[in-house]
């Protein structure tokens, strides 16, 4: 796997634009940082560390001298997300790029009446979109997301749209996913001046994969590391939406079976376009919502 030839070929100067991710503290976030600011990018980091957040922010400055600043963010603290928000419609942004995630993690309803679960991964990230599209449109931007094949585990259910009676961490995770995705994909269906990119990275081991037990987690860690894909090499997946659009249910990731080799697009054929055209007016009503409640 040539990566070097790959950014040549696949990617362009990023000198002069600002871009604002969110989960840069680790894994995958903190490569596709280092790939941005290489690229000469402005960036705004948005981490629920803030200490991490600081260091790393001044190994960016630093090493490739381009301009970072960094807000804290925790997606599952409402307040906080609409008060970071409202700094961010202030900036020039031309792309936001959502990679924050929670997988398993103690469950507990947040302020909004949401399961933290689907807060963190879907509705925090649709509501800061959705408030920063028109800046987005006023400035031809994009707006990347990172998504994930466990949105496959599951489908929506108008009876528990957050899956707070489910157990299994993969089922809400993946209906959580599914939500961010697909409410995206109806958003930006007919839209003009602002694109879209979804995107996945396989399988790689991040922090976001340390959810099992320890002693397991203890047994599986070093193969995982040997057999899927280091975080450096999976981020391309989503540096590749930074310069790709994808249409409608189409999406960006590894092309061996989702899980290994560099970026392809491909059809997304897991959601019927009523599922669909259902979460988006789902995630439509949650947003009316917070917005005339908050």
């Amino acid at each position: 796997m040539n990566t070097e030839k790959w950014l040549k070929q696949n990617t362009q100067s990023l000198k002069g634009k600002l871009i604002a991710v969110t989960g840069t503290t680790g894994g995958i976030g903190k490569e596709l940082c280092r790939y941005l600011a290489n690229l000469g990018a402005n960036l705004i980091l948005l981490d629920r560390n803030t200490k991490r957040s600081n260091a790393f922010a001044e190994e960016l400055r630093s090493t490739y001298s381009v301009t970072v600043c960094n807000y804290t963010l925790d997606l599952e603290n409402f307040e906080l997300v609409k008060n970071v928000t409202e700094h961010l419609k202030l900036m020039p942004i031309d792309l936001i790029l959502h990679n924050a995630g929670a997988y398993s993690i103690p469950r507990k309803k947040c302020t909004t009446g949401f399961d933290n679960v689907f807060q963190i991964n879907f509705v925090s990230p649709y509501y800061m979109i959705r408030e920063l599209l028109p800046t987005l449109k006023s400035r031809h931007g994009r707006v990347v997301v990172v998504g994930s094949i466990a949105h496959n585990y599951s489908k929506s259910d108008p009876e528990d749209i957050d899956f707070s009676t489910r157990k299994a961490s993969s089922k809400v995770y993946g209906n959580a996913k599914r939500y961010l995705m697909f409410s995206l994909f109806e958003l930006f269906k007919n839209e003009t001046d602002a694109t879209l990119s979804i995107t996945h990275p396989g399988i790689t081991f991040t922090n976001i994969t340390a959810h099992y037990p320890k002693l397991i987690f203890a047994v599986i860690k070093h193969p995982m590391k040997i057999i899927f894909m280091k975080p450096k090499t999976a981020a391309l997946s989503i540096l590749k939406g930074v310069f790709e659009p994808t249409p409608y249910h189409r999406w960006t990731g590894p092309k061996l079976f989702d899980i290994w080799g560099l970026p392809k697009q491909k059809n997304l054929k897991t959601c019927a376009e009523a599922e669909s055209r259902y979460i988006g007016q789902t995630a439509d009503k949650i947003y009316t919502l917070l917005t005339e409640n908050n």
